[in-house]
């Protein structure tokens, strides 16, 4: 099993953004699965199969302004995910997208942007409890122990008061 779960989210607005940023987030959400997934499928065929379980975002699924180019990545995460799916599947090897909600992780405190962190912060607010990194191991733990004519091919988890 491989669990692509490095992830940077860098938010603001595109004008006038630090374009670094945009680097750094492609780098390691886009470029570091691509490299550890090509890394990894050799050795899951070599073995008759296994899982890939690459750790999206609901930004993976729905656009919002100041975030443009972390869903970019994030899309591009469900889009790799579901090529990649179709590509190994008569290799026995499955692949899982896990795109999370709001959890409670220091994702965001990579941020700088006074509106983002108050956007964040009113976001958290809205929610109340959000999820924690053990609801989301436990999703994976479900989604790879399934017997192997079973494909959990997406998780889509959220707290339970997020609306989007």
């Amino acid at each position: 099993m491989l669990v692509n779960n490095a992830g940077v989210m860098l938010l603001g607005p595109v004008e006038g953004a630090d374009t670094s940023e945009w680097r750094r987030m492609i780098d390691v959400n886009l470029l570091g699965l691509l490299y550890c997934t090509h890394a990894a499928l050799p050795l899951l065929r070599e073995r008759g199969g296994g899982t890939i379980v690459n750790v999206s975002s609901v930004a993976g699924r729905h656009a919002n302004p100041g975030s443009a180019v972390y869903n970019l990545t994030k899309f591009g995460v469900h889009a790799f995910s579901e090529a990649l799916r179709q590509e190994v599947l008569d290799a026995g090897i499955r692949v899982v997208i896990v795109a999370p909600g709001m959890v409670v992780t220091e994702l965001l405190d990579h941020n700088t942007n006074p509106v983002v962190l108050e956007t964040a912060k009113r976001m958290r607010e809205e929610i109340g409890e959000p999820l924690t990194a053990d609801d989301i191991a436990d999703a994976i733990v479900y989604a790879v122990s399934r017997p192997t004519h079973v494909a959990i091919n997406e998780l889509l988890i959220r707290p339970s008061r997020q609306r989007r």
